[in-house]
């Protein structure tokens, strides 16, 4: 298969660049993930679906890949609520770990190759601290050890960030801190207290510092650094740039990083998320007010990653309303071209011959490989939906039909991207109600039979009755059903 060209906006030239990566057809990629001390957030959702829209992108490009994303199970949030609930780190991060993946699993985000954790990679830490040691870029101050920004000439690279009025010694112990504030920071934490998470190490009795565990865990991976490294926007000044400067500063030949790509910030309703606004969602959050996960997915991958995405209920209803009516044009297509039992398998490799399907399969590609441009890979589907609608409406025999045959592999092959459309049997709905509802209601009136609980069994007959629903009980002790005249 021909590799699609890429292109991306690298934050480090503020340029869109050729992408080259080391091996011609494999690619390394680290994504920062999340810090599991509570529910993601959407911001946070947003930033993991990019990951997705990127592996995708890739692999219908051609690519395969080797991915990274770490679980930070280890830093000063999680170690206070740890001491303050009088329970294990590990212990207070292991449900919170587990809802981040019940998360991705829930919006179709595919499996990475690998998932590191902080807590995982101690001696991976340590041995970096080690050897930025022996190449003079840390002291020690009261137990701790702090990376000198001064003797490392490269500070500033990447976020662009001034260090000329920095003053010498000037340090932060915290992992977060606020931006544009530079200061040497943190590699190892002495332990404080003897109710702290700590680790008995070759540099110390303590712990490390945030920016210190992705570097760590890059290496740890692939033994050097990565063709790509994502995360949101928010994470290029401090911890980007704090990240660079630990692995060039420890392997000054080495590149760290090929391209670096960062999503923008997530808004609700125009501004900016917070609990005290009361317009701070996790995902679950929008699940309970109704939502379905192919609408929430939908709607966050649709906006360019670059770009902020203004988050609404309203909007999301319209993104519903814009995803139900490419669904809609691939049941047509089932129905109409009687195509339910012979949906094919995606292939990568499958060449198009009808001319109009040819363009729009190259324009669906060419925009992935644009900087992931999604909204221009979306016209081109809705302009599949245009041409397919428009030739059903004007053909009646459809069986043996090229074109609608190859306009179900393109639907098949952007559902690659999107992984939010169907192509099975759609469940029958009346007026609402789906078939799965009744035949629940059935199987519990059955129940209530054998339980000899009448009652109940009359209950469940005349609300189906209400609905439109008659039941109809067979000698043969089944029950069927149809919907009312």
């Amino acid at each position: 298969m021909t590799i699609l060209p890429f292109v991306f906006q690298n934050s480090k030239s503020g340029k869109k660049e050729p992408f080259l990566p080391k091996d011609p057809l494999n690619v390394s990629i680290y994504s920062c993930g999340p810090t599991v001390y509570n529910f993601a957030h959407i911001g946070n959702i947003r930033s993991f679906l990019f990951v997705d829209v990127l592996r995708r992108s890739l692999l219908l490009g051609g690519y395969k890949l080797n991915q990274s994303m770490n679980i930070t199970d280890i830093d000063d949030k999680i170690i206070n609520e740890s001491i303050k609930r009088k329970i294990s780190v590990e212990e207070f991060t292991k449900p919170w770990t587990e809802a981040f993946f019940k998360d991705l699993e829930t919006l179709h985000v595919q499996k990475l190759e690998h998932y590191p954790k902080a807590t995982e990679s101690i001696e991976d830490m340590v041995g970096l601290v080690e050897t930025l040691q022996k190449n003079g870029l840390v002291y020690e101050k009261d137990g701790s050890l702090y990376f000198s920004i001064q003797k490392f000439s490269r500070y500033g690279e990447l976020s662009k960030i001034d260090v000329s009025g920095m003053k010498s010694g000037v340090r932060y112990d915290a992992d977060e801190y606020e931006k544009d504030d530079v200061r040497d920071f943190v590699l190892w934490k002495n332990q404080k207290n003897e109710e702290e998470k700590c680790w008995h190490t070759k540099i110390g009795t303590g712990r490390p510092g945030w920016h210190l565990e992705c570097s760590a865990m890059i290496r740890k991976v692939y033994g050097s650094g990565v063709d790509i490294h994502t995360g949101g926007i928010d994470l290029l000044f401090p911890h980007h740039e704090n990240e660079a400067a630990q692995s060039y500063g420890a392997y000054p030949n080495e590149e760290f990083v090929g391209v670096w790509l960062h999503c923008e910030h997530l808004l609700v309703d125009g501004e900016k998320m917070s609990k005290s606004k009361e317009n701070f969602y996790t995902l679950r959050d929008i699940l309970e007010k109704g939502y379905d996960p192919n609408s929430i997915r939908y709607h966050l991958i649709s906006a360019h990653y670059r770009s902020k995405l203004n988050f609404s209920l309203s909007k999301l209803e319209e993104s519903k309303t814009a995803m139900e009516r490419i669904q809609n044009t691939i049941y047509r297509i089932l129905d109409e071209g009687k195509l339910w039992d012979k949906v094919p398998k995606f292939s990568k490799d499958f060449v198009f011959s009808v001319p109009e399907l040819q363009k729009l399969n190259l324009e669906f590609l060419n925009s992935l490989a644009d900087d992931l441009n999604v909204p221009k890979a979306l016209a081109s589907v809705f302009e599949l939906v245009r041409i397919v609608n428009q030739f059903l409406d004007s053909n009646k025999e459809l069986s043996d039909s090229l074109f609608i045959k190859e306009a179900l592999l393109l639907f098949l092959k952007t559902n690659e991207l999107f992984a939010v459309f169907s192509f099975e049997k759609k469940i029958q709905s009346l007026d609402g109600i789906t078939e799965d509802w009744i035949l629940e209601q059935i199987e519990a009136r059955k129940t209530a039979k054998q339980n000899k609980d009448f009652s109940t069994a009359d209950k469940i007959r005349k609300e189906l009755e209400e609905k439109g629903i008659l039941l109809a009980d067979t000698k043969e002790g089944k029950t069927t059903w149809k919907k009312a005249q």
